[in-house]
């Protein structure tokens, strides 16, 4: 299959380059052109603009029904709305669009409402950590358009098993988001945790106690060998790492559509509150949480000596 790929930031490259490992060929663009280079030097076809990626995407000399195949990996929102606006000439009935960043559920219904392709909302997991296993991916949309898209799902995803269809417009990105607020609070009761140990009876190895965890125990995950990588590069006192948990669109979308459906989510909503009041305070658990946004996402550690 010939893929277009538009953004090229670190999950985008890594879209492209699973797909080329896969055997697929890549059509690249990035409004950064050494984002573009970087695909190219990696075996993707570069494009210099929207227009030339459709009009190389036209001229694959492919099966000339089959559509166009163009998975979007730029930021959520306006960026979404812009790149989209942009590509409606080049589109119709026959092509199908990937929409893989973090849009809100309600924006994706509206795109697909909007958009002459075909639109898969496509809510993606595992973060850049994910590089060599694959992501999990959450589909939204139209069954044919899905169907279409299985062996670039497979090639991006950890396999078959790590890609499904959710169900219609926008159902991708809604479990995504319900999926995020889990993490927070995933992340919250970790972080509890090892904030009772770290200030508890005894002088513990905080590394040890997460190994030990993550062989056997009932509460071993992904997320916790995570904590043991922190614990195993920052310290049992995570060294510098600074009492502020980034982000919260995603979790502050699920507990609006929990209140919204009338659905209890306690322990969500009070990890979300934790994030937004460590803007304020300093504890250990929101410490070793702003940590775990490294681990999964390579999202950049505040420190204690940037705040000052």
């Amino acid at each position: 299959m010939e893929l277009g790929v538009i953004g090229l930031g670190r999950m985008g490259q890594i879209v492209a380059n699973r797909s080329l490992s896969a055997g697929h060929d890549v059509v690249a663009f990035d409004l950064s052109a050494e984002a573009t280079a970087e695909a190219a030097e990696n075996g993707a076809e570069p494009a210099d603009s929207l227009a030339d990626l459709c009009d190389r995407l036209d001229r694959s000399g492919g099966d000339e029904d089959a559509g166009k195949r163009i998975w979007l990996m730029v930021p959520a929102g306006d960026a979404v709305d812009a790149t989209l606006a942009d590509l409606e000439p080049y589109l119709d009935g026959d092509d199908v669009v990937v929409d893989g960043g973090n849009s809100h559920f309600e924006a994706s219904t509206r795109r697909a409402a909007d958009t002459d392709a075909a639109y898969l909302d496509c809510g993606t997991s595992g973060g850049p950590a994910s590089a060599e296993a694959g992501f999990s991916l959450m589909v939204g949309g139209p069954a044919w358009a899905y169907e279409a898209m299985v062996p670039v799902f497979d090639a991006v995803a950890t396999g078959p098993d790590g890609h499904d269809r959710m169900g219609e417009s926008g159902s991708g990105h809604y479990v995504k988001m319900v999926h995020n607020g889990v993490e927070y609070a995933l992340m919250q009761a970790y972080g509890e945790g090892f904030e009772l140990l770290a200030d508890g009876r005894y002088d513990l190895d905080m590394e040890s106690v997460a190994r030990t965890w993550n062989n056997g125990a009932v509460i071993r995950s992904w997320l916790l060998e995570l904590c043991e990588e922190a614990f195993r590069e920052e310290g049992s006192e995570l060294g510098d790492v600074a009492d502020h948990v980034a982000g919260g669109s995603t979790g502050t979308w699920t507990v609006e559509e929990a209140l919204e459906q009338e659905v209890p989510v306690p322990i969500i909503y009070q990890a979300l509150a934790e994030r937004f009041d460590s803007r304020n305070e300093g504890r250990f658990s929101r410490r070793l949480a702003n940590r775990l946004r490294y681990g999964f996402g390579r999202h950049e550690v505040a420190r204690r000596s940037d705040e000052e």
